[in-house]
C-alpha cells in the first residue's frame, strides 16, 4: 500500500469512527463537523483535487433533500401536521386504538416525507396527549419512532439513505415503490401486534378516551397551498420527474407567500446534514480512488453479497455499527459489480432502515422521540426500546429479505 492509500485508509476510518460515535472527545465537533474534516482531509494529502471532489458530491441527493426539507418545514409552521395529527388522535377513543392511529398516521406521513421531521412533529403530540389522558407514553412514543421507520421503507424520500441509493442506482420512483411499499406495510401491522404484545398491561384495561390536541394557530391558505403541493409532487414522483427536480420545484413554490417569513422556513432545514452528505461523499470517493482495486471490488463476490440474505444482514450489522447513511456510502463501491445490482440496492435501502428499529441508538428517529420523551420527565429507556426493538427488526428482516429474495 502507498502512503497515499495508508492516509486515505486513515481518514476513512478515522470519519467513520467519529461519524458512529457522533463526536471527537476533546473537541466540540458534531457528525457534520467530523465529515466536512474528513473530505478535507482526502482533498490535502491529494486523494482527490477539488474537481474530484465537486464531483463525488451527489447533489441530486443533496437537492432533493433541500427540497423536502422545506416542503416539510412549510407543513409544520403553517401549522397542518398539528390539524392532521389532532384530527386523528382525537378520533381514538381507546388506548388500543391510539396505538394504531399514532403507527399508521406516523407511517404513512413518514412514507413519503422525511422520517426524522415526522418524529419532531409527532412525539411532541403524542407526549401531550399521554400527558392529558393519563396513559403511559411509552409504548406510543415506541410507536412513532419503529413506525416512522418503517413506513420510510416505501419510497425513495421517505428517509436519506434512501435517497442517497436513488440517486446512486437510477430506480425509478414506481419501482422502488412497489419493491418495498409492501414491506412498510407489513412493518406497520408488525409495530401494532408487537407493542400490543409487550406492552399488553396498558392495553387490557379498558378505558373510554377523550384526547384533545392543542393544534396552535394554522394558516388555512398556506395549508392549503402545501396539500396541493404535496399532491403534486407525488403525481410527478410516480411520473417519472426526476425527484430532485421535483422537491426543488415544489420546495421553491412553497417559499413564495405572505404569510410565513422565509427565516421560519430556514430555521426548520438540517443544515448539518446537508453537510454531513458532501463530507461523506468526498471521503468515500477518496477511499475508492486510491483504496479500490478491481480485485478488492471483486472481492464482494467472496463475501457471497450476490446472495440477498447475506446482503440484507451484513446491511444490517454495519448499519449499526456505523449508522444507515455511512453503511450505504460504505457499500456504494461494491454493489454496482454484483450480479441484480438493482435487487441489491433494494436490499441495502430495505435492510439499513429496518435496523434502525434494532436499539434507541440505531436511528436519529429514534433518538428524537427518545430526547422528547426525556425533555417532558417521561424517559425513554434503552431497554423498554429494545423489548419491541429486537422481535421487530428480526421480522421484519426476515420478511422482507425473503420479498426481495422471491
Amino acid at each position: 500500500m502507498t502512503a497515499m492509500g495508508a492516509a486515505a485508509l486513515l481518514i476513512l476510518v478515522l470519519t467513520y469512527a467519529g461519524v458512529a460515535i457522533g463526536r471527537i472527545p476533546g473537541l466540540r465537533l458534531d457528525r457534520a463537523g467530523i465529515a466536512l474534516l474528513g473530505g478535507a482531509a482526502m482533498i490535502a494529502i491529494g486523494a482527490l483535487d477539488m474537481e474530484d471532489a465537486y464531483r463525488a458530491i451527489s447533489f441530486d441527493t443533496i437537492t432533493l433533500l433541500l427540497g423536502m426539507m422545506i416542503v416539510v418545514a412549510h407543513l409544520k409552521v403553517s401549522g397542518a401536521f398539528r390539524a392532521l395529527g389532532g384530527f386523528a388522535i382525537e378520533h381514538a377513543h381507546a388506548p388500543f386504538m391510539l396505538l394504531v392511529m399514532v403507527t399508521l398516521l406516523t407511517g404513512l406521513l413518514s412514507a413519503f416525507l422525511v422520517n426524522d421531521a415526522i418524529c419532531l412533529v409527532m412525539a411532541p403530540i403524542v407526549v401531550h396527549v399521554t400527558r392529558v389522558i393519563n396513559r403511559n407514553p411509552v409504548p406510543y412514543l415506541i410507536a412513532t419512532a419503529t413506525a416512522s421507520n418503517c413506513g420510510s421503507v416505501a419510497t425513495i424520500t421517505g428517509n436519506p439513505q434512501n435517497m442517497v441509493i436513488g440517486a446512486l442506482s437510477g430506480i425509478s420512483y414506481p419501482a422502488f415503490s412497489a419493491a418495498l411499499a409492501p414491506v412498510a406495510a407489513f412493518g406497520l401491522i408488525a409495530v401494532i401486534v408487537i407493542i400490543r404484545i409487550v406492552y399488553r398491561a396498558e392495553f387490557s384495561r379498558k378505558a373510554e378516551l377523550s384526547p384533545e390536541v392543542y393544534r396552535g394557530r394554522m394558516l388555512p391558505g398556506q395549508v392549503l397551498k402545501a396539500a396541493v403541493v404535496c399532491v403534486g409532487l407525488a403525481i410527478a414522483f410516480f411520473a417519472g420527474v426526476p425527484v430532485a427536480k421535483a422537491a426543488l420545484i415544489g420546495g421553491a413554490i412553497l417559499l413564495l407567500t405572505r404569510a410565513i417569513k422565509p427565516e421560519r422556513i430556514y430555521r426548520e432545514i438540517d443544515g448539518p446534514l446537508l453537510f454531513m452528505f458532501a463530507g461523506l461523499f468526498i471521503v468515500v470517493a477518496g477511499a475508492e480512488k486510491t483504496l479500490l482495486t478491481p480485485d478488492i471490488v471483486a472481492s464482494a463476490k467472496d463475501l457471497g453479497l450476490n446472495d440477498v440474505w447475506r446482503l440484507s444482514g451484513f446491511t444490517a450489522v454495519l448499519s449499526n455499527i456505523m449508522s444507515n447513511v455511512p453503511a450505504v456510502l460504505a457499500l456504494k463501491p461494491f454493489v454496482p459489480g454484483l450480479e441484480n445490482p438493482e435487487r441489491a440496492w433494494l436490499v441495502v435501502a430495505m435492510s439499513s432502515t429496518l435496523a434502525g428499529n434494532f436499539t434507541l441508538l440505531g436511528s436519529v428517529a429514534n433518538l428524537i422521540v427518545a430526547e422528547h420523551a426525556r425533555v417532558s420527565g417521561k424517559p425513554l429507556g434503552f431497554i423498554a426500546f429494545f423489548k419491541v426493538g429486537l422481535p421487530l427488526t428480526l421480522v421484519t428482516l426476515l420478511v422482507g429479505t425473503a420479498w426481495l429474495a422471491a
